[in-house]
């Protein structure tokens, strides 16, 4: 039997920091331990407060629904290049 997510009452975690992905977009740390991409890509995602540091500072502590959550799924880790 496959459990399907409640999507009623999303898991919301703050934002604790911030990365670059190899493609040079931003990515969210959240304090679960789960990244999202915090994308400024209008018409669809408008996140003005992504582009610059100041308004990435600003939203530090936001809580974002994390699906990784409500799936259940391990923390990501962030992967040292060297």
């Amino acid at each position: 039997m496959r459990l399907i997510p409640c999507l009623c009452n999303p898991m919301k975690q703050p934002i604790a920091g911030y990365h670059l992905d190899e493609e040079d977009h931003w990515v969210a740390e959240l304090a679960c331990g789960h990244f999202q991409h915090v994308r400024h890509n209008p018409p669809w995602t408008n996140r003005l407060w992504a582009i610059t540091e100041e308004g990435r500072e600003s939203m530090l502590g936001f809580q974002l629904n994390c699906k990784k959550c409500d799936e259940g799924a391990p923390p990501d880790t962030l992967e040292k290049v060297v």
